[in-house]
């Protein structure tokens, strides 16, 4: 297992998707990444599905509010979610906000009070909706703030704010159990939860973090079907940060060559030249973070990447580079993908990482 430390935060996006532009009233109503205007100021929003972050490209919606110009970049992430009995039940974690609050990004915690019926699952529900009315009061108090993210964030956390939260969506969940007939998970998991996370910071972090290394663990033994290891291996690694916050990633490969350790995310497309748009960003998020490693202990030089396979590639480049219009016309990538990887030139060399584009190994 590798430990790392991360203590400054830079990066340079060049590649930059139009979010559409909306006038606040509902949360449930916007696209999972917008522009808002709320109380004649724009924010850049986006909304997660899940406090897990592995549901639905997260990552990939921040990363595309992370240049907007906005006043504030805005995230709204559920404390709580439970699919009920037959799916899962997902807990917010303590480093999800850590490291959002390491992006500058402010944290909007809400909680889901209305769902339905899965047509074809059975006791599962489905089109979960946030209390818009607690999310218009967070954004009206946000707002008015003046202070970094990390001093918002840190507030979020308070012990106070976390129970009073959690209760809410417990009862909105006993709530839509009643209303909907149909079972959900247990409430006193959600005790369970508001017991850890009450009782103190420390608490709350070794919970979420217990979680988040069990899940570490389950994925650096998983190879997921977007993933095409090329010749290193997989390697968990935590890293500490200023914030005191510890991240508890699997990268897809590690491998050393000439004396150097090679940290790499990896994305793979069957039926496609490229992997999706969100899957590469998923990944571009995470190399910002292993791109602004201080240090990993033991180590004196290493140096990160993003690998894109795909088995319709007719031959293969590390970006950047300077032939790249060459790469595209071999291979025939349509305008979409063509605008993406000119974004992706420009944006690996202001950053200083490689990505590899090849066929699959």
């Amino acid at each position: 297992m590798l430990q790392a430390q991360i203590k400054n935060f830079s990066y340079q996006k060049n590649w930059h998707e139009q979010l559409e532009n909306f006038d606040f009233k509902n949360i449930n109503s916007l696209p999972g990444k917008c522009l808002i205007n709320f109380q004649n100021k724009t924010l850049a929003l986006s909304k997660w599905v899940s406090p897990k972050r592995t549901r639905s490209y997260p990552y990939a919606r921040v990363y595309d509010t992370f240049d907007s110009h906005a006043s504030k970049i805005v995230t709204i992430i559920p404390i709580i979610k439970d699919e009920g009995i037959n799916g899962d039940m997902d807990y917010l974690q303590w480093d999800t906000i850590s490291l959002m609050s390491l992006l500058n990004v402010y944290v909007i915690l809400g909680f889901y009070d209305k769902a339905e019926i899965h047509p074809k699952k059975a006791d599962k529900i489905t089109k979960q909706e946030f209390n818009n009315e607690y999310i218009l009061g967070q954004l009206t108090q946000l707002i008015k703030y003046h202070q970094s993210a990390l001093h918002w964030n840190l507030n979020q956390l308070s012990s106070e704010k976390l129970t009073k939260l959690a209760e809410l969506a417990k009862n909105a969940y006993i709530d839509i159990s009643s209303t909907l007939k149909i079972k959900l998970h247990n409430p006193r998991n959600i005790d369970n939860f508001i017991c850890k996370i009450s009782q103190s910071r420390e608490t709350f972090m070794g919970f979420s973090r217990q979680k988040a290394k069990q899940a570490q663990t389950r994925e650096s033994l998983t190879l997921q079907p977007k993933e095409n290891i090329g010749i290193g291996k997989k390697e968990k690694i935590i890293i500490n940060n200023y914030l005191g916050g510890q991240y508890f990633f699997t990268i897809d490969e590690v491998f050393f060559k000439n004396d150097t350790l090679y940290l790499c995310e990896s994305k793979h497309s069957k039926n496609s030249l490229l992997p999706s748009n969100d899957d590469i960003k998923d990944g571009l998020l995470k190399l910002m973070l292993y791109n602004n490693l201080h240090k990993i202990e033991g180590l004196k030089k290493f140096k990160i990447a993003l690998r894109l396979t795909s088995s319709l590639l007719q031959d293969s480049i590390i970006l950047p580079n300077e032939n790249l219009d060459s790469f595209i016309e071999n291979n025939a990538f349509s305008g979409s993908q063509t605008t993406t990887l000119k974004a992706l030139n420009i944006e690996s060399k202001q950053n200083h990482f490689e990505i590899w584009i090849n066929n699959e190994c």
